[in-house]
């Protein structure tokens, strides 16, 4: 039995490599546990904005649980980086609120818009033999996509807590000290000295902790301690399957749909991609970020499982970097993690036992983390640093990756063309700002 179990570690740390990349299974293990409790949130989320579209809540779930199972599994076994890939948020409102109920799509048809949308990401990644992908983004735009996700990921976590609230008059302001922002800080402190500390194992403490924390709150002001109403099991619900409408998509009034997701799918996911591997110096021989095609391509068939099983498209998710933070190196941690979504096709009603309280401190500590490639960046070249600033802040500023990765590519492209530095400009880096142009086009369109 022990040489069987023992056969069973070698390969999979052979399969992984977890030798060269300096990290072992329990590592692996903790970091896949940590991205999947940052993640989790979405299982209960996306089934509540989907169904305000007319899709069943139930069926929703399933699918939510088994594309983000399905998609982050891939993106360990075939790109084999630490990236969790489910469907993502911003998005999902693009497809209930704007797509279904502006525009009057039938949600059976907005999923086949996602099905070709995921069609031709994959496409574009086979075809991209070249790199040409990676060759348009520049390493400080690549820099900003990080330090943008940073402070993207930081905001999250500050606006969970409370600490961080939208004021009457629009703008982001202190939301006060109260029971939930003590609770928050001292979750924060806590986990930011075991991260100083060096403890093994840092964000998932620190999870427990403010959990324990925050239901101790909740039952200090009367509200009782946290319990399952309806019950702790949940049947799977497989009634969106195979639900889509594959041929309504092609009528060209629907193009700029299917466009908008393609474009909203693989801005984000090469930001994500990029800006987490670079973060983590997940870097290969090339100093490129490592495996970005091949984590492409899971992502696009990751867009494809979600139009079939029932579901907005799936993306790779910021929250991983907190799996990278506690130590994940390689796609094991991403197989944990996609695991780990499996027991949820049943158990979902046991997400609401974890308050997303419990979450934030690790999400603003995550952010710190984020933001270590600043110190590459050459500020006395103007040209580098504007387009940088541009993609970092105006991630958070938007609440939106992908309107970073737009107003970065377009004042890259731009300055450097102005200032007679066309030649730094790359033939894909041009396709890149064509693109983002005629994207925030087509959003305007829809946002008005």
């Amino acid at each position: 039995m022990g040489g069987m179990e023992l056969d069973l570690t070698t390969r999979i740390s052979r399969i992984f490599d977890l030798y060269n990349n300096g990290t072992d299974i329990k590592t692996e293990a903790l970091a896949g546990a940590t991205a999947f409790l940052a993640t989790m949130y979405i299982i209960l989320v996306n089934p509540a904005v989907l169904s305000e579209a007319g899709l069943p809540y139930g069926a929703v779930l399933t699918a939510t649980v088994v594309v983000s199972a399905f998609s982050s599994i891939l993106m360990g076994v075939y790109a084999k980086n630490p990236i969790v890939v489910a469907p993502g948020m911003s998005i999902n409102y693009l497809f209930a609120y704007t797509v279904v109920e502006v525009e009057a799509v039938p949600w059976e048809t907005a999923l086949g818009c996602v099905f070709w949308a995921g069609a031709i990401f994959l496409l574009l990644t086979l075809l991209d033999r070249k790199k040409l992908i990676l060759e348009a983004v520049p390493p400080m735009l690549r820099y900003g996509f990080a330090g943008g996700i940073g402070l993207f990921i930081a905001s999250l976590g500050f606006q969970s807590a409370g600490f961080v609230l939208p004021l009457e008059s629009g703008v982001m302001g202190w939301g006060k000290i109260n029971a939930a922002t003590l609770t928050f800080l001292a979750g924060f402190i806590f986990t930011a000295v075991l991260m100083v500390r060096r403890v093994r194992g840092s964000l998932i403490l620190g999870i427990g902790a403010t959990a324990l924390l925050a239901w101790g709150m909740e039952a200090a002001l009367g509200m009782g301690p946290p319990s399952i109403a309806s019950g702790w099991w949940a049947s799977p619900d497989f009634s969106l399957l195979l639900r889509l409408d594959l041929w309504g998509p092609l009528r060209i009034a629907l193009w700029p749909i299917i466009f908008v997701f393609l474009s909203s799918c693989l801005f984000d996911s090469l930001a994500t991609c990029v800006g987490v591997c670079e973060a983590g110096n997940l870097i290969d021989e090339e100093g490129d970020p490592r495996n970005l095609g091949r984590s492409l391509k899971a992502n696009a068939l990751g867009v494809i499982a979600s139009a079939f099983l029932g579901t907005s498209p799936a993306t790779c998710y910021v929250e991983s970097a907190a799996g990278v933070q506690e130590g994940g190196r390689t796609g094991l941690s991403a197989v944990v993690a996609g695991l780990l979504f499996l027991p949820f096709l049943f158990l979902s009603p046991l997400l609401a036992l974890v308050p997303p309280l419990a979450t934030a401190p690790v999400l603003v500590l995550v952010g710190v983390f984020m933001l270590r490639p600043l110190v590459r960046v050459r500020w006395e070249r103007l040209d580098d640093a504007i387009p940088f600033f541009l993609a970092m802040f105006l991630m958070p500023l938007t609440y939106s990756i992908t309107q970073g990765i737009i107003w970065g590519c377009l004042s890259w492209t731009v300055l450097k063309a102005a200032c007679g530095k066309r030649g730094q400009v790359p033939p894909a880096m041009w396709a890149m700002a064509l693109l983002s142009l005629l994207l925030l086009i087509d959003l305007e369109r829809f946002v008005h």
